[in-house]
């Protein structure tokens, strides 16, 4: 098992004081930062335009955790300025055309993600899990922070896990999005997971100091 690595959701942030943010985020050796990009159809909520994206990316050199929740992301791949050590998931559910987005990333040199939503089952990695580098198993149905984990999910992870290494692709991580708590994160840590993205219930919880949160998630997925 590698070790853990931590994708703060940057939905969560407060944007009055992101940079004093990312300055944490880079005190702290955070690994990525997590963008979910929603287009008010796949997912019924809207965030992190392209051009706001742009100027998070003046600011830090922290490798981005690009998450499209857009419907058709093979027809979008192109608006984003991916830079080596970029990671980029698209949605199983989103498209018809899968492997056609798989391999628009990958030929931008980045590593490309499959993500499922809870209810997905596993066997549609039949096809596509050697084409992938990490999988991105939504815990909680995509949209909205603060959202209760769905409890199979939990479950899921250990599958996938499982299913991944019994099929060949052990190389394949596990991300994790959704109620990442403390408490969550350490049981998704035991059941395989390799990247963990953090918002309001853990690094982004209201009163909690963020260095502090980001220590605390550490010690739980080591």
């Amino acid at each position: 098992m590698i070790k853990g690595k931590i994708s703060p959701s940057m939905m969560c942030a407060d944007f009055t004081e992101l940079k004093q943010t990312l300055e944490v985020f880079e005190r702290c050796g955070v690994e990525y930062l997590h963008l979910d990009i929603m287009d008010g159809h796949f997912v019924p909520n809207i965030t992190l335009g392209e051009s706001l994206i742009r100027q998070i990316r003046k600011i830090t050199e922290i490798p981005f955790d690009y998450h499209l929740m857009i419907t058709d992301p093979e027809m979008k791949i192109d608006w984003f300025d991916l830079r080596e050590g970029d990671l980029m998931s698209v949605h199983y559910e989103s498209t018809p055309h899968v492997q056609r987005a798989i391999g628009k990333i990958k030929d931008k040199g980045v590593k490309a993600g499959l993500a499922l939503n809870p209810a997905t089952p596993l066997n549609v990695l039949d096809y596509l899990a050697c084409d992938i580098d990490f999988l991105l198993l939504m815990t909680v149905n995509p949209g909205f922070a603060g959202q209760k984990v769905v409890s199979q999910t939990l479950e899921k992870i250990r599958d996938a896990r499982n299913y991944l290494d019994g099929n060949g692709n052990a190389n394949v991580m596990i991300e994790v999005d959704g109620c990442v708590s403390y408490p969550n994160a350490k049981i998704m840590r035991e059941n395989g997971a390799d990247i963990f993205v953090g918002g309001t219930s853990s690094i982004f919880a209201p009163s909690t100091d963020l260095e502090q949160g980001l220590e605390a998630l550490r010690a739980v997925i080591k």
